[in-house]
């Protein structure tokens, strides 16, 4: 029989509540500060239970949560085995959800990482990404944030002139034109009919419009010198062959999915990128679908939404194929538009797998003639 000592850790910003056990032994309840010494005491007792138990191995398991993989860090280079684990993929009760405390969120942990190491269940665990990939990761979602706070931001401003019955002339044409923004700053010039306390409104969100876009500049260009280096060039060009993807979707696909070489097949990747619909099939009822599930990164998801609007009306084979399904389906566009996104993700990971590929072999060449 394998020895271990297994624990499920409820990480929280200011301590650390663990539940540990040697083998199917009863859990053992222990809290540390979460700070640097209050981690490393926690790994110098957990070390030191799994000496005093014949010197068993340690599996640690805990949620994942926006305080990143640094614990993960800590306890793998401890010599410990780790989990972190996906909370949506975590069944929990409705007694479980009624009654939550740390204790029992630790005890469920400690379970999970109990039943996979000594009875091979199935552990709910998410990918770690290397340091690199985090850091790209970094850079890209705060594009992704400043574009969507520059989107709040105008529609504050349609909101505010709303509100106020300000209407644009109607032969300036579309939003957010050239002549569209120089008739909003007119309309925030003192000499305009607008109330005073809405115009300092509008002065104030044309300052934070234009802040923002500066900042979404300053990012386009480090995203730019990023998806040069010879860790993305290569498959940020090939996917940009594709009509609808630019420099922003296919670094954002590239940075959240990670090695696209842990995807066996499309069906995976259409799962992790909640694009599959959910199924309620059980007895004598089978086929029962709903929803797609949303989940794995909403991230993508929205630049793949984005991506394929810019191909239904660019590419006319992706046109026919969404129009072929609203044809069956007319009141139901988005399924239309989940299939064209689902068909999108695969295209972009076969594309994205190949171009990797060839970088990591073209790499190894240039090793190889180098040595040589």
């Amino acid at each position: 029989m394998n020895n271990y000592i297994m624990v499920g850790c409820d990480v929280h910003d200011e301590n650390i509540l663990i539940k540990s056990a040697h083998n199917c032994g009863a859990p053992i309840q222990k809290s540390f500060k979460n700070t640097i010494s209050g981690r490393k005491k926690m790994i110098s007792e957990i070390m030191k239970d799994a000496k005093n138990s014949g010197e068993a191995k340690v599996a640690v398991a805990y949620e994942a949560s926006y305080q990143g993989f640094g614990f993960y860090d800590e306890l793998t280079d401890a010599g410990f085995a780790c989990y972190v684990l996906a909370p949506t993929k975590i069944a929990r009760s409705a007694k479980h959800r009624k009654r939550k405390t740390d204790a029992r969120d630790a005890v469920r942990l400690l379970e999970i990482v109990r039943g996979h190491v000594l009875a091979g269940n199935e552990i709910p665990s998410v990918w770690i990404p290397d340091h690199q990939t985090r850091d790209d990761r970094e850079l890209v979602r705060m594009r992704l944030e400043v574009g969507k706070k520059i989107t709040a931001t105008k529609a504050q401003i349609v909101v505010l002139l709303k509100r106020n019955k300000f209407k644009k002339p109607s032969k300036l044409g579309n939003n957010w034109t050239k002549k569209h923004r120089i008739w909003l700053a007119e309309s925030a010039n003192p000499k305009s009919a607008m109330p005073i306390g809405a115009r300092c409104v509008l002065n104030s969100l044309l300052r934070q419009l234009a802040m923002l876009e500066e900042e979404a500049r300053y990012l386009d260009k480090n995203i730019d010198t990023l998806s040069s280096s010879k860790r993305y060039d290569i498959p940020v060009q090939a996917l940009k062959n594709l009509k609808g993807v630019g420099t922003l979707t296919a670094m954002t696909y590239l940075t959240e999915m990670g090695d696209l070489s842990r995807f066996s097949n499309r069906r995976k990747v259409g799962s992790f990128l909640g694009l599959v619909p959910s199924s309620n099939e059980s007895g004598k009822k089978d086929d029962r679908k709903g929803h797609i599930t949303h989940q794995g990164p909403a991230r993508v998801r929205k630049v793949l939404c984005q991506a394929c609007w810019a191909r239904v009306r660019t590419d006319p084979i992706e046109k026919a194929a969404y129009e072929r399904i609203v044809e069956k389906n007319p009141k139901h566009k988005k399924i239309a538009v989940v299939a064209s996104m689902r068909r999108l993700a695969v295209k972009m990971w076969h594309i994205g797998l190949m171009a990797q590929n060839q970088a990591e072999s073209f790499e190894s060449q240039k090793k190889e003639k180098k040595a040589a």
